[in-house]
């Protein structure tokens, strides 16, 4: 996310599309919290990250179904 006025709210739109894709629902579905959400400040810029505890099974689910996509999630760095 490049440097914006609120990038809180620039950033909305691609969480929620995240949220509504099959790993998004995944996550959201087995999380046992709900998942919280970073901002950190990069390369002149706002990096998002998105955290979410599993079980030791469900992690073990996601690395295998999905750890080799994690640096082509979403375009905009989230």
């Amino acid at each position: 996310m490049g440097d914006v006025e609120d990038p809180d709210l620039f950033v909305a739109q691609p969480i929620w599309e995240w949220q509504q894709s099959e790993k998004g629902k995944w996550v959201m579905a087995n999380a046992i919290e709900p998942p919280c959400w970073y901002r950190n400040g990069h390369n002149y810029g706002w990096r998002y990250d998105i955290v979410a505890e599993f079980e030791p099974k469900n992690q073990t689910y996601w690395w295998l179904k999905w750890g080799h996509e994690l640096d082509n999630d979403i375009k905009y760095n989230i």
